[in-house]
């Protein structure tokens, strides 16, 4: 349906054998269940032990950690294949959580909880955002104070993804001043952890099968040695260092929805009649597809470029800003053209066009807003 891309180095036949075993593995197991896990509101935890145990948690892990040893390129494309199957984010947010843990965290600490999160054991979840406190970290107010061989943790989170279903979670806390330098990443396993309570389950417009909670510190101690990091006030600088990558698990999604409305948009329009003739038949429809196919294409070249980049340790932060902004901006637009070709039946949620009409809008606020992205991009043009 798409024209033929330019065959990036990272696009060999290895990764597309991979690539069809995570598709296989999804239609056979996840995509029958999703409904289900739409109406109850989560992902059972339990679901994504299968899923480690076929190397899709976290395949870029090294084999000393329980994963494969494969390049971030794996990781991408099970995101890829989930989101065309509209299988929600929350292995995207899980494996950002482990890189805090690979990248900053002690031997102990690796070996600790990596190889549980790549099995599926432990499901990830990362506490940043606070009911006054979203993109603007350095105002966060959930305080950790060093008690003996420990931190007591105070305060309240909201918005988390996997808040209700994750056993582990990186937690942003403030150990110190106000500003970025007072703030620290500490790690949490949340069975049985006293102090910790999680609220409500937040209904939200879209992502249905994702449970997003608020969660509550009432002097939850939590052992000194589940600090990330040597020292404390490293919090920021490790969360901005992330940014690239994190980028790309939320942009490569946008990429495979596009390409999947369009897909199911052509195969709508050309079963439904209208005045005698296939909607397909008409200029309007062949005209709005072609735009639409056209920014699937435009949006899929500059993802494989990113990630391409992304390997090759050459994507700079305001590449993979762009990237987020403007990806999931044309998402949105493509979603809504879409949808409007299918007519009444868009606005059904039977219809797949409508849950991901719904399901695109938080992309544009999450993961950093696009206004967010565009006041960071100003500030490299400025400086």
């Amino acid at each position: 349906m798409f024209p033929r891309l330019h065959q990036h180095q990272w696009m060999d036949a290895q990764i597309e054998s991979f690539r069809e075993q995570v598709r296989r593995y999804v239609a056979a197991e996840l995509s029958p269940r999703l409904d289900a896990w739409r109406r109850q509101g989560y992902i059972p935890r339990e679901v994504w032990r299968p899923f480690g145990e076929m190397g899709f948690m976290l395949p870029e892990l090294a084999e000393t950690y329980g994963g494969g040893g494969a390049p971030l390129s794996y990781q991408l494309v099970i995101q890829d294949e989930l989101a065309k199957a509209e299988v929600p984010a929350n292995t995207a947010v899980h494996t950002i959580a482990a890189h805090y843990i690979l990248d900053y965290g002690s031997e102990a600490q690796k070996q600790r909880w990596l190889p549980k999160l790549a099995s599926g054991e432990m499901l990830a979840g990362i506490a940043l955002t606070e009911p006054g406190c979203g993109s603007d970290l350095k105002a966060l107010r959930s305080s950790a104070r060093r008690e003996g061989d420990g931190y007591v943790v105070d305060g309240a989170k909201t918005f988390i993804t996997n808040g209700y279903t994750a056993n582990l979670l990186v937690i942003a806390v403030r150990t110190g001043a106000a500003g970025s330098r007072g703030v620290s990443l500490i790690v949490v396993e949340t069975g049985n952890q006293k102090g910790f309570r999680v609220g409500r389950r937040l209904e939200k417009l879209g992502q249905h099968a994702s449970d997003t909670a608020e969660l509550f510190f009432d002097g939850m101690v939590v052992p000194a040695d589940q600090l990330l990091g040597e020292q404390e006030g490293n919090g920021f600088q490790q969360l901005m260092s992330q940014l690239p990558y994190e980028r790309l698990l939320l942009t490569v999604p946008a990429a495979a929805v596009i390409e999947q409305a369009v897909k199911l948009t052509v195969e709508y329009t050309q079963q439904r009649k209208a005045f005698g003739q296939s909607l397909s038949d008409f200029q309007n429809t062949r005209f709005k597809l072609a735009e639409c196919a056209t920014l699937a294409h435009v949006v899929r070249s500059f993802v494989n470029d990113c990630v391409q980049r992304m390997l090759d340790g050459i994507l700079d932060d305001e590449a993979a800003y762009m990237a987020k902004w403007w990806c999931t901006e044309q998402q949105g637009k493509v979603m809504d053209e879409c949808l409007q070709l299918f007519g009444g039946y868009g606005y059904m949620t039977e219809y797949p066009i409508c849950r991901l009409y719904a399901d695109a809008r938080v992309q544009r606020i999450y993961g950093g807003t696009t206004e967010i992205m565009k006041d960071l991009i100003s500030r490299k043009l400025f400086r």
